[in-house]
């Protein structure tokens, strides 16, 4: 019997949460001989078991033992579905993703490079940690449709607006647009828009929609606009954290 989508990612992160590697590869690698596709597990299941374990030990409901073994147990599935990921044809699109630091920024990152890849773009994934002169020589040389920014913390945030600010103004990839997604940016209302990034993303999906929405870039005005993105309850700990990233922000 197959099982739904829904009952297939509850016991997924049952296994997860218990350690139990096996048991949640062979239930994510059984849908996918089911028929359920590769993308759609990504989707549905990956990327929503890793925000789920972030946010539980945000909020100290897990502890730091669980999210490191859950994390590394996810990023496992992942690496192993990526290679049934049916491929478009390769549309001439180019990408290139960087990402905070830590596990879930680098799954995060690394989902969104692998769907953009199935769609037919190339993709250039640096990982965490690049200084900001590295990355701007890097997409003068390669000449990217998108730069996405994915996983920022409250700390980071005043270095991806410097990069933005360098790519603007030294005129490198003119018609360029930065994406900005996950971390901070989905927690802070507007966060994306201080930083002068041109598209924002909750998550994947809303990644490869809003890419395939906005493909040419328009600059935007620097007064905010109503309703671009969806209001978002806070936490404490949240409003605590957007808090400091706006005053690292302002910092000169």
């Amino acid at each position: 019997m197959t099982m739904s989508t829904a009952d297939t990612f509850k016991e997924y992160v049952s296994h997860l949460f218990a350690g139990r590697r096996i048991n949640a590869r062979d239930l994510v690698l059984k849908a996918q001989d089911q028929g359920k596709p590769a993308a759609k597990l990504l989707k549905k299941i990956i990327w929503p078991a890793m925000e789920q374990i972030d946010k539980l030990y945000r909020e100290d409901h897990i502890s730091l033992l669980v999210k490191q073994m859950s994390e590394r147990i996810n990023r496992t599935v992942a690496d192993q579905l990526q290679r049934f990921l049916a491929r478009e044809p390769k549309t001439g699109q180019r990408m290139v993703i960087t990402c905070g630091a830590g596990e879930i920024s680098e799954l995060g990152a690394q989902v969104m490079a692998d769907l953009f890849e199935a769609q037919g773009w190339t993709v250039w994934f640096l990982g965490a940690d690049v200084p900001s002169d590295e990355i701007l020589q890097f997409i003068g040389k390669v000449d990217p449709d998108i730069l996405c920014i994915y996983g920022v913390q409250p700390s980071g945030v005043a270095e991806v607006r410097k990069l933005i600010d360098m790519i603007r103004g030294v005129g490198v990839c003119e018609q360029m647009q930065v994406l900005v997604s996950g971390g901070v940016f989905n927690r802070a209302e507007g966060l994306d828009e201080e930083v002068k990034a041109d598209l924002f993303a909750a998550d994947i999906e809303e990644a490869l929609e809003t890419v395939r929405d906005h493909p040419v870039r328009v600059p935007r005005p620097d007064m905010p606009q109503p309703g671009r993105r969806r209001k978002r309850k806070q936490s404490a700990a949240q409003a605590a954290a957007i808090r400091k990233a706006k005053k690292v922000l302002q910092k000169p």
